[in-house]
């Protein structure tokens, strides 16, 4: 067809497919909505509905070891969940790869759910990646191992996915006072197993 035989598209048709294409990108992230491929819908399965939170490169002007815990930057988002891990730092946790790259977490439970699927929330990495792994302490705020520490489960502190979340504290005493006050039994890392992780994942809630 000649270029002259093409006509324009009307002004509303020309608003209304930049309102498709702009709006396209945030609605394929809501719940039970679909994305618009030639046409067609597309739906978007619900467990992709979180968002993409790729790692944090590491900084050499921050002056920290390659490996060292980090502070958790504001606008960062939990890979699991799509929470700001930063606004509750009671909760916060991390792993750092051997690159030196970071992912933060809002909770303990959601670096275990993690861990069982490093794939899934970091496409391209593996477990095997993973050089450190920290956790908050619950009472002081300090990082430390995660692997040291010990943590509650089914207390009734509900942290930020509101399941528990698996409070953390450095040493086993810290916890087992928190547990007198909170109720709950006190576990090692060890002691977190994938069963523990799937039952209180699938309890957890969380809003964007």
């Amino acid at each position: 067809m000649h270029a002259s035989h093409i006509l324009p598209l009307a002004r509303p048709t020309r608003r209304a497919l930049a309102a498709v294409l702009l709006a396209g990108p945030a609605l394929a992230f809501l719940p039970g909505a679909s994305r618009w491929i030639t046409g067609k819908a597309v739906p978007v399965p619900e467990s992709d509905v979180c968002l993409v939170a790729p790692p944090t490169p590491y900084d050499p002007a921050s002056g920290l070891p390659l490996a060292a815990a980090r502070p958790v930057p504001a606008g960062v988002r939990c890979p699991v969940c799509g929470m700001y891990p930063a606004r509750a730092p009671n909760w916060a946790a991390q792993i750092i790869f051997a690159n030196g790259d970071a992912q933060f977490f809002d909770s303990p439970l959601s670096l275990f759910m993690y861990l069982n699927n490093v794939g899934r929330y970091t496409p391209g990495r593996s477990a095997d990646d993973i050089v450190a792994r920290y956790v908050t302490d619950f009472g002081s705020l300090q990082m430390l191992n995660a692997t040291n520490a010990f943590y509650v489960v089914g207390s009734s502190a509900h942290g930020p996915m509101r399941a528990g979340n698996l409070p953390a504290f450095a040493s086993e005493q810290a916890a087992r006072a928190f547990a007198a006050q909170r109720g709950g039994e006190v576990r090692a890392f060890a002691g977190i197993d994938a069963a523990l992780v799937q039952r209180l994942g699938g309890r957890a809630t969380h809003t964007h």
